[in-house]
Formats: C-alpha cells, structure tokens, sequence
C-alpha cells in the first residue's frame, strides 16, 4: 500500500486548508463521544430488539465502495469493520474505532483454529521461497520443457508447467513465465498467447490445489462462516467438496488444453498467434512488453542447479503428511470407536487446521534439509529464502485478520439475518449461485484483487446460501448443492475477477514474466475468460441450483467449448 495515495483526498481538503477548521472538526468528534449525555450514546443505549435493520449492510457496502474508488483493500476492509463497531458501540466512533482492535482484530488472531491457519500459510509460503531459491521449481520446468518440439506441444508443456506448480500462483507466474519464453518464443507462439496460459494456471490452479498457498485463507473464510451459522463441518472435506463446482477454474484448464489440441484461436489472440506463426513477430508492432527485475528477486541465479526432486520431495512430504495426519488425527479422536467406521467418516473427525500446520513444517523444514546437503544455499540464504516466502504471505494475512473481523461486525449486526428477512419470497434459492459468481466476478474485476473479494463476500453469501433454501423447505439434497456451489462460485468468482482485471497483480506479473505487453495481454484474454465464465454460468452455477450434479455440467460444459471453438475458432 502505497502511503503517498490520496486516498479520501476530497472529503478532507476543506479541513487541510483550514487548520482551525480541521482542530475543532477532531475535537468535535471526541467531545461529543466522550460526553455521557451526547445523543450519539442516547441513540442506541443497546442493539435494536429486531437487529440493526438497513444500517447492518452499511459495513460491506462500505468496504465494497471503498475498495472499489480507492483499490486499497486493507484499508476499505479496516473502515467497513469501525463502521459496524461504531454503530455496536452506541454510535460513538472513538470508543468504535477502540471496540475495533480490541474486540475485533485482537479476538481475530486469539482465536486457536485462526493462528493455526496463519501459522500454515506463512510456513508453506516460507516452503515456497526455499524451493524457488534452490532451484527445485525451475527443475520441475526444465524437465517438461524438453518435451516441447511444436507450438502444440510448447502449449501443452507451458500449461503442464503451471499445473504441476500448483503451491502458489505468484511462483508459478514467475518460473513458468521467466523459463518458458525461450522455448515458445523459439516455436512461435505469440507472447499474448504465453501471458495467457500463464496466467490462467497461476490463480485458477492455486485455487482449487489441495495444497497451496491459497488453502489456508480460502478455508478460514469459510470456517468462521459456518463457526456463526453453527455448522459443524470438517472444513478441509467441505473445501474438497466445493472444487468439483469450481466451473470457472476448471473450465479454463481444459480450455487451454482443447485449444492446443485443436490448434484453434478466434478472436484478438487469433490475430496475434496468426502473426506470430506466418511473420515470426511474437509481439506486436508498437508493443511495449513489461519487465521488472524486482520480480525475479527469489529466483534462482544460473549457478544454482535446476533439480526437480528439490520441489517434488517437499511438496510430497506435505501431500503426505497431510493425508497420513488427517487419518491418524482423526482416528486418535475417535479412539476405540475408530474400528470399522469408513475412512471418510475417521477424516471428517481430524483437526484439519492443526494437520496441515503438520504438513507445512515437514515440507519446509525437508527443502531446507536439501537445498544445505547439497550445497546449493548456505544455512544464511536458506533462512533469508524462507523469509521472503513468509513476506509475501503477510499481505494476504492481514486480509484474512480484517474478513474474519469483518465477518464477526456482520454476525453482531445481524447483516445476514436482514438480508435473509428482505428477500424472502424475493430470491429463489436455486439462482444464489448464480448470483454469488457475477457479484463476485464484478468486484474481483474492478478492485483486480481476489482475496479481498472473497474476505467481503463470503461472511454475507454463505449465511444466506444456507438459510434460504432451508426457509424454502428446498430438498437436503439440492440445499446441499446450493451451498457448496455458492461457497464455490464465491472463490471462482473472485477468481476470474482477478484472472481479467488489468490491475491485478497477477495479471501485472503475467505480463511481466511472460515479456507481453500488458495492454495486448488483457485484451486477448478477456474474450478466453468470458467464455469460460460464461459457459460456467450456463451450465455450472445455474443447474447448481437445481441440485444438478456438478460431474454433469462439467460434461456438458466441456462439450460446449468444443463446439464454440468448432464454430468460432480458426486453425492457425
């Protein structure tokens, strides 16, 4: 975040040319908070007996806007938390804005299953450095690239690349760009079309991996959800079972594969890889393709030897530990009443969060173990990798602190109880998937950040995804459906937000480690992204609904792009 932004610049301009004015603007507000008898305490001596009413949505809405004006995600989420606090402290702002750190923020990090989450993601990013430092990502790409000969082959190598680099998008986004442009640069195939593949198997594969940097924060959003409704779930199991509704991620893996196979493009990438094929032009005339040396500051110098098995070991040991943990977890909770009862049954029963703090510790302390035995990184380099890792983790930490806070102000406030009371009778409960993907893909799109996305909508959808169907008397069965499609369209929403705004960071790096130009870039991939989007909402999250199996549409929505790409699509 940068300090120099003027952010809310024009609501204080008066007061900053008025130095007198500004005093007794902040003097006001603290003497009227602090007076016993001020109206604001009068106005609310405790919560409404029926709720907070319209101003419970004020808190969301108002970190909606703000990010939206200012893209400063940490600050709109902070503000949206003191407005629910200030309404909760008997409309006083300044013992709000106290109720805010010490009732929020603080309990926020308190909180046993919350500081395990944290404490995985930041070890797992930690992991994620030592690896990329050691050389062990870049062996995993050097090995696959030798498999690619043709511009179909570079395509299905650059997009193998990405999924088996599925840990962290930031990762893959940089050894996958920076290491491939030799080789498709060299087969012809356009940089639009490498900034493409690449960005669309950084965040969409992150997102659905069992085991990533995404897991932790994608999970504490949707166990804080279901700790207010009450819902005892095993939160890893619901996080599996949401992924066969991730239309939108799924759909655009598979659609980079069909166009490989098919050797068809339409649209601008059409033009570019029709350029890049007949006139060996790899960037436009005019382009001005992105570069920052920043960006390759964790990755490894030439000298350092690219081993695969420096990544496979780690990340195994953590797929490993994970699985092994969650049985033994489970079981030992069990005890004697383990014999018999299905493996799915003993899993449900683990601490998942305490598990995969298991797993990450196992997997950074074996990259570390590697990269010392093999003299790759001195006992300094290794710590100073698995820092940088830990750093990058800390934005999206503090994030994850303001949405389970801001989830917290909602649930006091009763948002979605209101929202719920509101819509009755209004809003079917088979179109809240629906609705979840286009809300979410609109305000991923325009703040171009999908954490901060899912941190504001997931403390409101998940309530009223699990309420309205049961309000309905909808059928368990498609309540269910409904639930998981709507937690899912929630992250893949946000998700494809992300993937098309031109100010995701993301985005930024794709075109960056990729050397496209940033503008060509967006604009070849958003007509990829609509239709994968749109075929998603078509046949994912409407029949979702419906309670349709999510194996169905996925079915059906692959035949879909086939034909799309039969139709619209030109051989190249």
């Amino acid at each position: 975040m940068d300090p120099n932004l003027p952010v809310f610049q024009s609501s204080i301009i008066p007061c900053r040319e008025y130095p007198m004015a500004r005093t007794v603007f902040f003097f006001s507000i603290i003497a009227l908070s602090l007076i016993p008898g001020s109206s604001w305490a009068e106005n609310a001596a405790s919560s409404p007996p029926d709720g907070y009413g319209f101003l419970s949505l004020l808190p969301p809405i108002l970190a909606i806007l703000l990010a939206l004006l200012s893209r400063q995600v940490i600050l709109s989420l902070f503000c949206g938390v003191w407005l629910g606090a200030w309404f909760i402290a008997h409309w006083n702002p300044i013992i709000g804005l106290m109720r805010t750190l010490d009732s929020y923020l603080i309990p926020a990090l308190a909180d046993r299953d919350h500081a395990s989450i944290i404490m995985f993601s930041l070890i797992l990013g930690g992991m994620v450095g030592i690896i990329t430092r050691s050389g062990g990502a870049k062996g995993i790409v050097d090995r696959i690239s030798t498999f690619a000969h043709t511009p179909r082959t570079g395509q299905l190598a650059t997009w193998a690349m990405g999924v088996l680099i599925f840990f962290d998008d930031y990762a893959n986004t940089l050894i996958v760009g920076n290491t491939m442009r030799p080789f498709t640069d060299r087969l012809r195939i356009s940089r639009e079309k490498l900034s493409y593949i690449v960005d669309s198997t950084a965040a969409p594969v992150a997102s659905v991996a069992l085991i990533s940097t995404w897991i932790g924060f994608e999970m504490g959003l949707i166990r804080d959800a279901f700790v207010n409704l009450d819902i005892q779930r095993n939160i890893y199991l619901t996080f599996i079972q949401t992924i066969p509704y991730r239309f939108y991620s799924l759909l655009t893996l598979i659609f980079i594969v069909l166009l490989a196979l098919m050797g068809r493009d339409y649209g601008p990438m059409a033009r570019a890889e029709r350029r890049s094929r007949k006139e060996g032009k790899v960037l436009a005339d005019g382009a001005v393709p992105l570069s920052d040396k920043e960006l390759t500051q964790g990755m490894p110098p030439d000298t350092v030897p690219p081993r695969a098995r420096n990544a496979l070991l780690p990340i195994l040991t953590v797929i490993l530990v994970t699985v092994l943990g969650l049985w033994w977890d489970g079981w030992r909770t069990l005890g004697s009443g383990a014999q018999g009862v299905p493996l799915y049954q003993i899993i449900g029963e683990a601490d998942s969060f305490r598990v995969l703090m298991w797993a990450s510790f196992s997997g950074a302390a074996l990259a570390g173990i590697l990269a010392l035995s093999q003299r790759i990184l001195t006992l300094g380099q290794t710590v100073e990798a698995f820092m940088v890792g830990v750093r990058s983790m800390i934005i999206a930490m503090i994030i994850l602190v303001l949405a389970w806070s801001i989830g917290k102000v909602c649930a006091d406030l009763g948002t979605a109880n209101y929202v719920i009371g509101v819509t009755k009778g209004l809003l079917s409960p088979h179109f809240i998937p629906m609705i979840a993907f286009l809300i979410a893909a609109f305000i991923g799109f325009a703040t171009g950040t999908s954490w901060g996305t899912m941190a504001i909508l997931m403390p409101i959808i998940i309530p009223i995804a699990h309420r309205v169907p049961i309000d309905a008397a909808i059928d368990p069965r498609v309540g269910f459906s409904i639930l998981m499609g709507t937690i899912a369209a929630v992250l893949a929403g946000s998700c494809f937000g992300d993937h098309c705004s031109p100010i995701s960071d993301t985005t930024i790096m794709s075109s960056m480690a990729s050397g496209a130009d940033h503008i060509d870039h967006v604009r070849t991939q958003i007509p990829y992204a609509l239709t994968t989007a749109g075929v998603g909402v078509l046949f994912g999250y409407l029949p979702a609904g419906f309670g349709i199996s999510p194996v169905i549409s996925l079915i059906f929505g692959i035949l879909l792009l086939v034909v799309i790409l039969r139709i619209f699509g030109k051989k190249v």
